[in-house]
């Protein structure tokens, strides 16, 4: 993964092809796209990601949430796992040269992660975001202190705008991961190229 990463995570709420048209529209300006779609099944996240590839959307670009047979099959770029999902050091064991994230929220995660032998991981949330009403955002101070303690790529999610991405870059993040803040703007493709600009990407 290269320096400022912007990552952009399915909401879960938008029908696929409305989610594969705004990603074929943005793909230039994105690193990874990710399918975290809970409700969905096998089939349906396979089908998915034949979409998203059809669109022109690079298999390298692709990560799948939580399910690691879709992402092995379509040989995508890896799969995100969650408290919920197979423990990532049964996946580098089991599938080796597959990228594995995780989804953390301390310290203590991080350490594991890094113990068990995954890529990156994601850390949030950092702001306040209306996807986590009613819990206190992490804020910056502990993401800082993860990226000096754990040798781990960390991706930000969480409230991050155009305008606190810098606050976070500061604090050590490798790049940020943003949801509704790009998919459900008015205009995906503007709202786009104000976070790739953020993180100091031509647009």
């Amino acid at each position: 993964m290269n320096a400022h990463e912007l990552h952009i995570i399915s909401t879960g709420k938008q029908p696929i092809e409305k989610f594969v048209e705004i990603a074929s529209n943005i793909q230039e300006h994105v690193d990874f796209f990710y399918l975290r779609e809970k409700h969905r099944s096998a089939k349906e996240l396979y089908q998915a990601v034949r979409l998203l590839h059809d669109n022109e959307i690079p298999l390298s670009k692709i990560i799948i949430n939580d399910r690691v047979d879709v992402a092995c099959v379509h040989k995508v770029f890896g799969v995100q796992l969650a408290f919920h999902s197979l423990d990532a050091e049964v996946v580098k064991g089991a599938f080796p040269g597959m990228n594995v994230g995780c989804s953390i929220h301390s310290m203590e995660e991080a350490k594991s992660a890094f113990s068990k032998g995954a890529d990156y991981a994601i850390y949030g949330h950092v702001f306040e975001t209306a996807s986590k009403i009613g819990l206190p955002p992490r804020g910056v101070e502990e993401l800082h202190a993860i990226t000096r303690n754990v040798d781990l790529p960390i991706i930000a999610i969480g409230g991050i705008t155009p305008f606190n991405c810098q606050v976070v870059l500061d604090a050590g993040a490798r790049g940020i991961a943003v949801m509704s803040g790009v998919l459900e703007a008015e205009n995906p493709i503007e709202a786009v190229k104000e976070y790739a600009k953020s993180l100091g990407k031509e647009t």
